[in-house]
């Protein structure tokens, strides 16, 4: 049994979401939270995106975001058609850097790695915080990919 839950956004998530990507931590990767914002309002309306609150012991704290991965450029080209892309962030400023990171984008990953044949994830080459947890996580790759935010390091989850 897991101490982290995952659950759909819901409108009434938006102003927690907003505060979130006004953090340090998280405005450093996901810079103008403005317009990060909107694109998070945007997704919601949508339904290409899979959004989910993290929570842990019951407090939400971090975001994870899923879609189908060739959605987003030709350096998707080489996986599977049912590939899918995560992107996440620990919004909650007392959570990051102990261990939650991995340890929710670990239960996360299996979980979807039961219904799609292949996951990827791509930090920028110099977070190494994140590749460090992605790879703790179970995600695999040292190729350095061009895409539409600039240049990442393309990781896929190994199990």
């Amino acid at each position: 049994m897991t101490d982290y839950r995952f659950r759909p956004v819901v409108a009434d998530d938006l102003p927690l979401l907003r505060i979130w990507l006004t953090t340090p931590a998280v405005a450093r990767w996901w810079p103008d939270p403005d317009a990060q914002y909107a694109g998070l309002v945007e997704d919601l309306d949508g339904d290409a995106m899979t959004m989910l609150i993290v929570s842990h012991r019951g407090r939400p704290f971090a975001y994870l975001q899923h879609a189908n991965a060739h959605g987003w450029g030709d350096f998707t080209r080489g996986l599977p058609a049912d590939a899918r892309a995560l992107d996440a962030f620990i919004g909650e400023p007392d959570m990051v850097g102990i261990g939650h990171g991995s340890a929710f984008l670990r239960v996360a990953a299996l979980d979807l790695h039961r219904r799609y044949s292949a996951l990827m994830i791509d930090p920028a080459p110099d977070n190494l915080q994140a590749i460090r947890a992605y790879h703790k996580a179970g995600f695999r790759g040292e190729a350095i990919v061009d895409t539409p935010d600039g240049p990442a390091r393309l990781m896929t989850f190994a199990g």
